[in-house]
Parts: structure tokens; sequence; C-alpha cells
């Protein structure tokens, strides 16, 4: 099932972008008996940063390497501003990629690497090198430009095959896990880093990850892929809070399961009501069903009378995680602001209520 196609607003969307339109159209592949991707069908608009995101082996990196022309399509299509490129080879279709793996030439430094593609296309030397310091200024490492791979720590060689991928001015650029070798505190500067150039540079862009808070973080639309199609494509707002199915539910953030029955339309969870996704997908009334509840949709409140009790509470940061015991041998997590620890600590007599907002079902 696809959600809605439209974008967050950027500078891109004020007329300016100057990336490609691309179009995957029924792609099929498949490796052996396994379907890598089974009739994928994936609109980008100029200048869109589109996130695939899914578990391991349900096809997201195989459509990024179909478009990249690393891969061929057993069926289907890759067209890019109308034009079909299905059979042009990987070196002409003008896209640049960035690997997991930052795939430094060790022997050149930074400047001579991003220079790479520019020296295989043939451009003057002066030109390269004044292309090569605005890329790695564009970058944040202009000051680095004379080391070697090994004299950069392994966020700014990403860096520089970043501005490696942008030098030569693609008109797609293809992102593949780039940050997940990356240790937390470096990955989240430079997927912000990402995102800023991504938008300032209007290069269309298809980014793949198995980090849902990366992918909800950069990205235009978010989809979330499931044996070789999509479960869902649409804003990160609408994938997360309005799932298009129990796994997207499951796969994108965190849900309490919770036992609940379908009651006109709703669904009554721990005696609260709480309004459907799809109201026109509700079980017949009074059916007993499983609902998928966000941590940030329960609120706990600390009373000596309540029937619940904490059992444990997760330091985040700014928000935590508190897990309380209710009756029945349920257990249900809430999202918390981490200054209420303090009156939420292991053995707090507690209420559990539930906010309004939409749930998807779950099986079983």
């Amino acid at each position: 099932m696809t959600g809605t196609t439209d974008v967050r607003t950027t500078r891109a969307d004020r007329g300016d972008r100057h990336g490609a339109a691309v179009r995957l159209h029924g792609l099929h592949r498949r490796f052996g008996s396994v379907p890598a991707l089974d009739g994928l069908d994936l609109d980008l608009a100029p200048g869109e940063l589109v996130a695939l995101l899914g578990p391991s082996g349900c096809g997201k990196t195989t459509a990024l390497r179909v478009l990249a022309g690393l891969e061929d399509a057993d069926r289907g299509q890759v067209l890019v501003d109308g034009v079909d490129v299905t059979t042009v080879p990987a070196n002409r279709r003008d896209m640049g990629m960035v690997f997991q793996a930052y795939s430094l030439f060790p022997h050149l430094t930074a400047r001579e690497n991003v220079e790479f593609g520019l020296r295989l296309r043939g451009r003057p030397a002066a030109e390269r090198r004044q292309r090569a310091g605005e890329m790695l200024d564009l970058v944040g490492i202009g000051s680095h430009a004379d080391r070697y791979p090994h004299q950069l720590s392994g966020g700014q060689q990403q860096r520089v095959a970043l501005a490696r991928a942008l030098a030569i001015r693609p008109r797609v650029l293809l992102l593949d896990e780039p940050l997940s070798a990356l240790d937390a505190k470096v990955r989240v500067q430079l997927r912000d880093e990402i995102r800023r150039i991504q938008i300032e540079v209007g290069t269309t862009t298809l980014f793949v990850t198995h980090d849902q808070e990366e992918a909800l973080a950069v990205a235009d639309r978010v989809g979330v892929m499931r044996a070789g199609q999509l479960a869902q494509l649409g804003p990160p707002a609408e994938v997360y809070l309005r799932p298009a199915s129990a796994f997207v539910a499951d796969f994108v953030g965190l849900s309490n399961r919770l036992p609940g029955r379908v009651a006109s339309n709703e669904v009554e969870v721990l005696g609260f009501r709480l309004p459907l996704v799809d109201p026109a997908a509700a079980p017949a009334e009074a059916t007993s069903v499983t609902a998928l509840v966000r941590p940030e949709s329960v609120e706990v409140v600390a009373e000596e009378s309540g029937s619940g009790r904490v059992l444990a509470a997760s330091f985040l940061g700014a928000t935590s995680r508190v897990t309380v015991a209710l009756p029945d041998d349920q257990l249900v997590v809430a999202q918390v602001d981490s200054g209420r620890l303090a009156e939420l600590a292991p053995g707090t007599a507690v209420w559990v209520r539930l906010r309004p907002a939409p749930v998807a079902l779950g099986a079983g």
C-alpha cells in the first residue's frame, strides 16, 4: 500500500530544484529463488530526498543499485527525466554514490579523491582544483584538503566521499547506508549535514538506511519496504502517526501491543476509546484485537491508589521510557519527560491513561 505523494516544504519546493525526476517502474529482481524486488514502483520529484527503510533483505539496497546501474533488473524500467536508462551503463548515468565503506583511494589526498571523477571526465586541472575546494568547503573540511585518508577520522572520510560524489554535479545522488559505520554522535552530526547540503545543492537523492530515526530525520518522504515492495510511502510524520499496516507500525517506532475490542469503528483499550488509523478496515463490532499504541500516547500519573506499578525507567536524554506493570500481567511503556523520573521510581503506584491518538491494529 502506498501513501500520499506530498513532500515536506523545503527550499526545493520554492521552484529552485536542480535535480532530475526519477521513476522506478515495475522493477523485478531475483537472486536465485529469492525475489529482491517484486514489481517495485517509486517516483522521486526533482530535488526530493526519499529514504528507503526496511529490514534486511527487503530490497532497499537492490532498488538503489538498480537505479545506479550496478544491478540489472529482470523486468521493469528506470527513467530519469523521462528518459529510459534501464540499459545505460552505470558510468554514463551521471549519478553520484556514497557507500557505507568510505571507498577513498588511500594514496590520494582528500582534494585528489574529490577531483577523481572530474579527472575521468577530462576536466582541466584548474577547474578540478577549484571544484574540489568548493565541495570540501561545502562539507566542512576544506582545511583538510591535503590530508590522506589515514589522517582523517571516519566522519571526515565520509565527508570526503560525499564531496567526491557531488563534485561531478550528479543528476541523482545515491546514499547506501552512508552513516552506519560511524559512532552515534558523529552519525547524527553528519546526518544533519547531509540534509543541509542536499537542500542547498538541490540534487534528487535516494537514501537507503536500516535506521528509522535517520530516515525520519532527513527525508521528504519515507518508503517502508517489505519483500521487494513498498508497504507505505509518505511524509515522515504520516508514516509514523498513520501507519498503513501493522508491519509499518511495528517497524517504524516502538509500539505497545495491547488487547482491545472494536466498538463503533474505534477500539477500546484499557477502558479508553481510541480512534483507528483506518476505520474503514475495522473488524466487526466487539471483535477482540491487538492495538498498537505509541509510548508517547501513554500518560502515567503517580498516585497511591493507582492499579499499576513502575517496573523500570530508561533514561534517553530529554525524554525517558517508563515500563509499567498493569493487572493481568500486562506491560505498557510510556514516554515521559526525564524531569519526572524522580516521581516515577520503580515500585511507584501509578494510573495509566491513553491519549486519543489514532492507532493501528496488529495481528494477534
